[in-house]
């Protein structure tokens, strides 16, 4: 994992702040493998319904990119109970579970 271990608390804690304590997080993408390279940062989030989806999101982006510096970051969010889509089992089958 090209995540060093303030990164990823960082990711994880944002995370967590902004969709909620059963919110679950991955890294995925080239930055989860040491033998890759790439530079941003890909996140993939499992969370509960909720109504401010859109905004957690960008809250969650923006405080990791105030703490580690302009990178960039992708998010992509998993709601539970709706139907995965590719891009959501590709994510949790290469990935890296942060916690």
């Amino acid at each position: 994992m090209r995540l060093n271990d303030q990164q990823r608390q960082i990711a994880q804690q944002a995370v967590l702040t902004h969709f909620g304590p059963n919110a679950r997080v991955w890294l995925f993408g080239s930055r989860a493998h040491d033998d890759r390279r790439g530079g941003d940062i890909d996140l993939y989030v499992e969370t509960d319904p909720r109504e401010d989806l859109l905004r957690a999101e960008a809250r969650t982006i923006l405080e990791i990119q105030q703490a580690l510096g302009d990178q960039r970051i992708d998010l992509v969010t998993h709601v539970r109970g709706r139907p995965r889509k590719a891009i959501d089992r590709i994510a949790r089958e290469t990935g890296i579970e942060l916690r």
